[in-house]
């Protein structure tokens, strides 16, 4: 008796040792089965936001569960996904953008996470097409305008981005330290603050990605420069910083990554059904009309490429002298 008792109660004992790893494999085998929140760190309305909601839908069709988009600005991009790393279970049913920000803001700030170890990373997507508008009656025709201006103004040529410490905001802070020039920076939580605030004359210029396409196209404002690699076909007026003189090519490249610890059985479906969204043609068409290019990176790449961002990031601030005080 006392042999099949201790059998029994061996046997009990690896069967809840088990347990958690047989659970964890069949949540995987299950998953998804209830819908899974996408964590937009920029507003509703935003360029940006409208392609990821076109992206989850696409991805929901293959997942066979909504992809709930869910906007949480503030922090340059990173407190949503910050917040992800904090609360979410790594269970697949909480993701995030991951804008290029959050490998920056650690080295200039302290941050409630670390952008090495609180991260699990899915795919990567795309990038943006970034450029400096001024209204269309700007007395700046041109950037060297823009320039001339800030050397015989030091400090007075305003300019609003999405946020302190956002690449847009670090972008322009570049061209003034190759230019030898002092900006005046005007932080917003997301583009449509800062149009606004060039529309009503509260900022001389606004850096950020295309959403302002409908008002350059519109006639009310007018595209000075494009931080990509090439000329844009949409406004081959507009030249590089290149062409300028500024050797940067500038496009915050962007991705999907849950909290830490994910099965990476879970991370295989997400990023399968992802991938696969990335040719819906919805998701094609909101990138031509927002000018996103297609930067699909698998998995593991991703994540070597998050160490070189991360590495990258740190030697820009130290640059710059926006790196946080030890």
């Amino acid at each position: 008796m006392r042999r099949r008792s201790f059998i029994a109660a061996s046997g009990a004992v690896a069967s809840a040792a088990l347990a958690p790893a047989i659970g964890y494999a069949q949540g995987a085998k299950d998953f998804p089965n209830k819908p899974i929140t996408l964590i937009m760190p920029w507003p509703a309305g935003s360029g940006v936001d409208v392609w990821h909601r076109a992206l989850g839908d696409a991805a929901a069709k293959i997942l066979g569960q909504p992809v709930v988009i869910d906007n949480r600005t503030g922090g340059s991009g990173t407190s949503g996904p910050a917040s992800m790393a904090a609360t979410a279970k790594p269970d697949g049913y909480t993701i995030a953008q991951m804008p290029v920000t959050i490998f920056r803001l650690p080295h200039m700030q302290k941050t409630p996470y670390d952008p090495m170890k609180d991260f699990t990373w899915i795919l990567h997507t795309s990038a943006y097409t970034f450029g400096v508008v001024v209204r269309a009656d700007s007395q700046f025709k041109t950037f060297q305008d823009v320039i001339a201006f800030a050397k015989a103004n030091p400090g007075k040529f305003t300019y609003a981005t999405p946020g302190a410490g956002s690449s847009l905001h670090v972008g322009m802070e570049q061209i003034a330290h190759k230019a030898g020039v002092k900006f005046t920076h005007v932080p917003f939580k997301g583009g449509p603050e800062g149009w606004a605030a060039l529309e009503g004359g509260h900022v001389m210029a606004d850096a950020d990605a295309t959403g302002w396409a409908p008002l350059v196209d519109a006639g009310k404002f007018r595209l000075l420069c494009i931080w990509t690699q090439e000329r844009s076909p949409r406004w081959p007026d507009a030249p590089t910083l290149k062409e300028l003189g500024y050797n940067l090519t500038l496009d915050s490249p962007f991705g999907l990554a849950g909290p830490k610890g994910m099965d990476p059985a879970v991370v295989q479906k997400l990023h399968d059904a992802f991938k696969a969204a990335l040719d819906d043609p919805k998701v094609v068409e909101l990138m031509a009309k927002y000018d996103y290019p297609k930067r699909y990176m698998n998995t593991a790449d991703y994540a070597r490429f998050a160490k070189q961002q991360y590495d990258e990031q740190r030697e820009v601030v130290d640059q710059l002298g926006l790196a946080k005080k030890s």
